[in-house]
C-alpha cells in the first residue's frame, strides 16, 4: 500500500490514480502489486509541510514526497527533514509537468523555476494531441485521452529523466548510482546531502541548481514500471511506501 499527499489538485493525483488503474495489479509481468491511496490535501502545504505530513501518516511504513521547485523558499529544509525521517523524495523542477512531457520527448535548458516553456512543449509534443489544451484556465487533469496517451511511454519517460541526471552541469552525477527500492527504515539517517543524492546526483550538486530534473522516475522504477524486464534490475519486492504530493 502507498499512501500519497500532494502539492496539485488535481495533475499528481491524476497521475497516480493512472498508475493505480494501469499497474496496479501488477499485469502479469512479475511486478509486484500495488495501490496507491491519497492522502488528502491540505491548502497551503509546502514542501517541509508535505514531508512533515506524509511522515505523520507512514508510521513504519515508506514515505515518498512530490513537490515542485516553483517558488518555495523552504526546499533545503525540506531536503533535512526529508533525511532525518528518511523520507524518500521526488523532487521536479521546475514542475511535475515536465515528467509529463518527458514521456514525449527529452527535453533541456534551465528554466529558474518556471514551468511556462514546459507546458508549452507540452502541449506542441508529437504523440500528445490530447494535451494541447493543457494548463488552459488551469485545466490540468490528467484523464481520458491524456491517460491513454501517456500509455506505454512510462520506459522513455524514464530513460528521458536519468538522461537528466547523466547531463546535469552541476557535478559527477550519475543515474547508475541511484538507489531504488524500499527505504531502511531503521538505519542511521543520512547527511540531507547524501539522501538528496539517492536519485544519483552527486553529493555536491545542490537540489537548487538541478534545472531541468524530475526525480520521478525512480518511483516508477521502484515500482517495476521503468520498461525494463523484470530481473533486469526491477526491485523483486515492495515494501508498502508513502508518496507526499501534497
Amino acid at each position: 500500500m502507498l499512501y500519497v499527499a500532494c502539492e496539485g489538485e488535481s495533475t499528481e493525483p491524476d497521475y497516480l490514480d493512472y498508475l493505480n488503474d494501469q499497474f496496479g495489479d501488477g499485469g502479469g509481468q512479475g511486478r509486484q502489486s500495488f495501490r496507491i491511496q491519497l492522502v488528502p490535501r491540505r491548502d497551503g502545504r509546502t514542501p517541509s509541510g508535505i514531508v512533515e505530513a506524509v511522515r505523520k501518516v507512514a508510521g513504519e511504513d515508506e514515505a515518498w514526497a512530490l513537490f515542485d521547485r516553483d517558488r518555495w523558499n523552504d526546499i533545503p529544509q525540506a531536503v533535512k527533514a526529508a533525511a532525518e525521517s528518511r523520507v524518500e523524495l521526488a523532487f521536479s523542477h521546475p514542475s511535475f509537468d515536465l515528467w509529463l512531457l518527458l514521456h514525449f520527448q527529452m527535453f533541456g535548458g534551465a528554466q529558474s523555476g518556471s514551468g511556462k516553456i514546459v507546458v508549452e512543449k507540452l502541449r506542441q509534443a508529437r504523440g500528445a494531441d490530447a494535451f494541447k489544451d493543457y494548463g488552459r484556465k488551469g485545466e490540468k487533469s490528467i484523464k481520458g485521452a491524456r491517460r491513454d496517451a501517456l500509455k506505454g511511454r512510462e520506459g522513455k519517460a524514464v530513460a528521458h529523466a536519468r538522461s537528466l541526471v547523466a547531463s546535469c552541469a552541476q557535478g559527477f552525477c550519475e543515474p547508475d548510482r541511484a538507489k531504488i527500492g524500499p527505504v531502511d527504515l531503521k538505519a542511521e539517517p543520512e547527511s540531507p546531502q547524501a539522501w538528496a543524492a539517492r536519485s544519483g546526483h552527486a553529493l555536491e550538486c545542490q537540489v537548487l541548481q538541478r534545472d531541468p530534473s524530475t526525480d520521478v522516475w525512480r518511483l516508477l522504477a521502484t515500482l517495476g514500471i521503468d520498461g525494463r524486464k523484470p530481473g533486469k534490475g526491477a526491485p523483486a519486492e515492495m515494501a508498502p511506501f508513502i508518496v507526499d504530493l501534497s
